[in-house]
């Protein structure tokens, strides 16, 4: 039983201020996913894809490390993708695919889908009841960081 989220939101800050907080440093990460509390690359392809990060994720007061692999890769001008895929504490497989669209050089299409696959069977009930809420919350915060961030460079060149 495979679950799959997926939301779309405008977001006004060109392309690159979005897309460095997706695929940026660990400090542009925390900005949008503040539990990830390091990212360390363990292999890097020249295309992206094939790449291999080793994420830590505290959660509570545990932090969980898992490798997160790119399996789409796409960096052009007007279009940008990333999608990533992980195993999460041996009990489910998850891929989170971040698309941005520039509508125009200060406005952004972002769309966030993300799926949930369960490696237990009994884990599959928990998705029963699971809801959209936190790739909705996910998207409003890198709307948020971005248009933030956008509003002071404007600021800062004049």
């Amino acid at each position: 039983m495979l679950k799959e989220w997926s939301k779309e939101i405008k977001i006004n800050a060109p392309i690159d201020q979005v897309w460095g907080l997706l695929n940026g440093s660990v400090e542009d990460m925390q900005k949008i996913m503040p539990q990830v509390v390091d990212h360390q690359p363990v292999k890097v392809t020249t295309e992206g894809v094939g790449s291999i990060y080793r994420q830590k994720y505290k959660e509570g007061k545990r932090i969980e490390e898992y490798d997160v692999e790119t399996i789409e890769y796409v960096n052009t001008p007007a279009k940008r993708k990333l999608k990533v895929g992980f195993t999460l504490a041996k009990m489910f497989e998850i891929t989170a695919l971040y698309e941005l669209t520039a509508l125009d050089d200060q406005k952004t299409l972002f769309k966030y889908t993300c799926t949930n696959q369960p490696l237990k069977s009994f884990l599959k009930l928990f998705l029963f009841f699971a809801s959209d809420k936190i790739v909705v919350q996910f998207c409003e915060r890198v709307k948020k960081v971005a248009e933030e961030e956008f509003e002071n460079t404007k600021v800062s060149v004049k």
